[in-house]
């Protein structure tokens, strides 16, 4: 069974960053999509940035010029760096690898929480 494990999570002032950090238990270059979302308290589960395995990049319109989402295929993990966080920010961030073919298979992390305080 896939196994994703978040961590890098914490309380940081606005302003700050932290990194996030996913390992996988398996080699991530066989999942099409690798992403990273969020669910703050009562609120759906939101899309943050998403990068394809060819290294296709998309973020949601309230992260772009603050996070950073990249890959190292070689150590199965994907990270999330996050800077310039605002309040707004703060949520449960879970890990996410999608399996396109044959059908759509969906894993998930924990998820790690992040604070940010104004």
């Amino acid at each position: 069974q896939v196994q994703l494990v978040e961590s890098g999570g914490g309380l940081v002032q606005a302003g700050g960053s932290l990194r996030l950090s996913c390992v996988v238990s398996e080699i991530i270059f066989r999942f099409n999509v690798m992403g990273w979302y969020r669910q703050a308290p009562g609120k759906q589960r939101e899309l943050v940035a998403t990068i394809t395995n060819g290294d296709r990049i998309n973020y949601a319109d309230s992260v772009k010029g603050r996070f950073t989402i990249s890959r190292d295929n070689a150590k199965n993990t994907v990270y999330l760096q996050m800077n310039s966080l605002k309040p707004e920010d703060t949520a449960v961030y879970y890990c996410n690898a999608d399996l396109i073919a044959p059908q759509l298979m969906r894993y998930w992390g924990k998820g790690t929480l992040v604070t940010v305080s104004s």
